[in-house]
Order: structure tokens, then sequence, then C-alpha cells
């Protein structure tokens, strides 16, 4: 492995995430919030970086290898959340040390959603924006645009597709050029996010919040301009805006892009494409599923005297829980004890592959599901051929493999981390939720981090920081640079 194609891949990655900061500065212009200095120093020092790590390699153009393809990766991931950290830190109007900087930084970038920050009502607006824009540049993957421009510049991109694109089906492809599958991911993406913009707008938020909450809606990251979240509006239509966008983010994108293929302006033939997904059905069964049990609670227990409000705040939080968003319309920490718990538990399945989505992805508990009726028939039949099919394709063995190895993984990470939380003084509650919720890229916990993880020690959001990366990359991609094979040759 050479050092010369990831450092310029890196540098020039490193590049194009310094323009981003000159957004924030035209808002803090446009605000006069006197914050757009943060944000020019920022820009400086990593256009400064990105020249260092890409002009002693500028000539280096050999094709990248997988082992080059994943640790670029985890190191746009890692290096780019330490660069977006630096506004946070120099801000005045947070006084944060450099682990809270990297923690909000990288729960930005990341989509997770979980914050140390209060009193987000009277922060400069070019802050808020940036919160927000972090999640949606995170929300598709700065990996996955770099993969639609690289290819102009001499370098291949199917190995950063690959290594970046989340679920067990890496291998399918929208278009079969690599550039042209990326670039057909980030048009329906802006097109997805301008959609919720418009929409947000006409349900009643100002444009300023509008765009905030498109781009973490959209983005499945759950970033709010309000400590309150979806909840400050008090708005039922503003509450089935981000319904319906929380879950279309969550399915597949590569269905988006087939529903648009099948017809432009049928929407029957984009319903079929939907509905002949066994993952997408699934998705939308555990969602609707879900909504009812949590109704049934809230409802059962009076939580709300108003019957609608149960229907309303039931529904919203179990869309926002279950496709790992994180808005909240109500501290739904406070409720009957089951709802909480069950609805951080769903957490765990997330969206689908190929969404932005956190979790383990639904596909994923569909196939251990599958297997786990397998094995249970096979001790009626032992010597029967009895293949995991998805709908009527066979899954070959070596996904089932990987999808025991991820739960294997998953399981034993969310151990070491709970542990390791624990160690740090926290109850149980509290231990168990923030790492589910940053481990499945989620936000919102229980216990002392219902509302925010300012009460989170160094150390903990150290530990917090990287559960987040290891759930934004899926732990192999992560992990396999552990791994001693990896270094090898």
């Amino acid at each position: 492995m050479t050092p010369h194609g990831v450092f310029r891949i890196l540098g020039i990655l490193l590049a194009y995430f310094a323009l981003s900061f000159l957004v924030p500065v035209a808002v803090s212009l446009l605000y006069q919030d006197d914050h757009h200095r943060v944000f020019i120093i920022a820009f400086a020092v990593t256009l400064t970086s990105a020249l260092v790590l890409w002009w002693p390699c500028r000539r280096y153009s050999d094709e990248l290898r997988f082992r080059e393809g994943f640790l670029i990766a985890v190191l746009v991931w890692v290096v780019l959340s330490i660069f977006a950290a630096i506004p946070f830190l120099l801000c005045d109007a947070l006084s944060l040390n450099w682990v809270d900087a990297l923690f909000e930084a990288t729960s930005g970038l990341t989509t997770t959603g979980s914050t140390i920050l209060i009193n987000l009502e009277e922060l400069p607006h070019s802050i808020l924006f940036y919160r927000q824009q972090l999640q949606w540049l995170g929300g598709m993957g700065l990996v996955v645009l770099a993969v639609a421009i690289l290819p102009a510049l001499g370098v291949g991109g199917l190995q950063l597709y690959r290594a970046e694109t989340p679920g067990p089906m890496k291998d399918s492809k929208l278009t079969p050029r690599i550039r042209e599958t990326a670039k057909a991911m980030w048009y329906i993406y802006l097109s997805l996010t301008l959609l919720c913009a418009v929409a947000y707008l006409g349900a009643g938020m100002s444009l300023f919040d509008a765009i905030c909450h498109a781009f973490s809606t959209v983005a499945i990251g759950g970033f709010s301009t309000y400590d309150n979240s979806l909840g400050h509006f008090d708005s039922r239509m503003i509450y089935l805006v981000a319904c319906i966008f929380m879950i279309l983010a969550g399915l597949n994108f590569a269905l988006h892009y087939m529903a648009i293929r099948s017809g432009r302006f049928s929407i029957g033939k984009w319903i079929r494409v939907y509905l002949q997904d066994h993952e997408a059905c699934t998705y939308l069964s555990i969602i609707g599923i879900a909504g009812m049990l949590t109704i049934l609670m809230l409802l059962t227990h009076q939580t709300y005297s108003n019957t609608l409000d149960n229907f309303i705040h039931g529904f919203v939080q179990t869309v926002s829980i279950i496709t790992t968003t994180g808005f909240t319309t109500q501290d739904f920490s406070l409720w009957p004890t089951f709802i909480p718990f069950f609805l951080i538990l769903l957490s765990t399945s997330g969206g689908c592959a190929g969404s932005t989505g956190g979790g383990m992805k639904t596909i994923r508990i569909i196939l251990l599901f599958k297997q786990g009726m397998r094995e249970i028939s096979k001790l009626v039949h032992p010597h029967a051929i009895m293949p995991t099919k998805i709908g009527d394709k066979p899954v070959s063995e070596d996904v089932n493999n990987a999808v025991w190895g991820f739960l294997s993984l998953y399981i034993f990470s969310f151990t070491v981390l709970l542990l390791a939380m624990l160690a740090t003084g926290l109850d149980l509650v509290t231990a168990y939720s923030s790492v589910i919720a940053c481990l499945n890229n989620l936000g919102p916990g229980l216990g002392d981090v219902a509302e925010n993880f300012a009460g989170v020690s160094d150390i903990g959001k150290i530990i917090l920081t990287l559960a987040m990366l290891l759930g934004r990359l899926e732990l192999y991609t992560l992990l396999v640079l552990f791994a001693p094979v990896f270094w090898r040759g």
C-alpha cells in the first residue's frame, strides 16, 4: 500500500470541504452576526492543510486498490471531523473545549444529531446554519460526492464507492459508470432537499428554518435550530412534512432512481417500484406496526388528554426514532417506560441499505430473521437444502456470513462501548441509551442524555465520538484497519 494516492485524494477532498466554510461566511454577513471571521480562519487552515497533503503527491496517478479505498473512507470522516470542529472551537458564543467541539462536529458529519449545545435560539445564525450544513454534507457522504468528481481528475472511484456505501448490497450500481452512479445519487438527494425545504416553507417555517430543517431531515440527522426541536413549531403540517421526508430519506436511494426511471409522471408506477422491493415493504411495515403500538400505549396511559395528540406525537416520534433522524416533538423519555426503550431498541433496525439512515439497516434484519428461521427448519429436516431468499432471489452464503459477522461485531462493539461508558460513572440507562444513540447515529438518548450530552465527561464524549464513527462507517470499514492482514503486502 502506497500513501501517495491516499494523501493526494485526501488533500483534494479536504480542499473541497474547505469551500463549504464559505457558505456560513455568507450567512454571517447576511444576518450580521459578526462570526464570519471564524469560518474564514477555518477555511484558510483547512485549505492550507489540503495543499500540504496534495502538493507532494499531485503527480501520482495509479489506480486505487480496495485497501486504499477503505483507508480513505475512514480518514475522510476522521480528518474532516477534526477540521469541522474548528468553527465550534473558535466561536466565542459557544466557549467549547476541543473535545466538545470534536463531538459536535462528528455528530454533525455522521448525521448522529447528538449535541452538547444548549440555548440554540440564542446562537448566531451562521453557527446554526453550519451545524445543519454539516449534516447535509455527511448525509450522502462526501466520499460519494468525490466519486462524481475524481474520475475527471484521473482517479478511479469504484473503490471509494464500495467502501463508503452502506449496506450488504454494495456491488449494485444505478448506472454502469460509477461517476454517473454518484451523480444520480446526488441529484436525487438535492431534489429531495429542495422539495423538503419548499414543503417546510409552505407549512409555516421561515426560509432560514425551512432550509436548515430540510438539511437535517433529508440527511436523517436530527439537528434543529431550537432546543425543543420540531416541538418548537407545534404545527401538525410541519410534523406531516417531516414524517413524509424522513420516510423517503430512509428508503434506498436506488429505489428513488428506479421509480423516476419507471415513469416520470406516473405515481402508480412509482408506488409499484417501492411495493415490489422486499426491504422497502419491511421497513414501512416496521414503522406502521411500531407506530400503532406506540399510539396504543399512549392512549392506554392517557398521556395526552386530546386523543389526536396521542396519534400525532406517537407516530411522528416513531418515524423519527426508527429512521434514526432524532427529531422530537415532545420529551418522549417521559412517556410510559415501555415506549422510549421500545423505540430506542427499534432504532437498531434503522433505514434501508443505500439510504442516509443509520442502524444495522433493514436488509440485515430481514436476513438475520430468515437465517434464524432456516436453522429452525433444519432441525426438522437436517439434510434439506434451504437457501435464504429475498423475494424470489437466493442470497449467497458470502452475504449471509457477512451479515452474521456484522451482528457479532455490532454486539461486541456495543458491549465494549457500554462497559466503557459505565466506567466513566454514568448510570445504566444513560450509558445504554447514549451508546445506542451514537452507534446507530440516532441522536437523543434517555436518562441524563435525554435533552443533550453536555453532562457527559470528556472521556465519555471521546468514547461516543468513536461510536458515531463506527456507526457511520458500519463497523467493518473502520475495524478492518485494526486487522494485521490489512497492512500486509
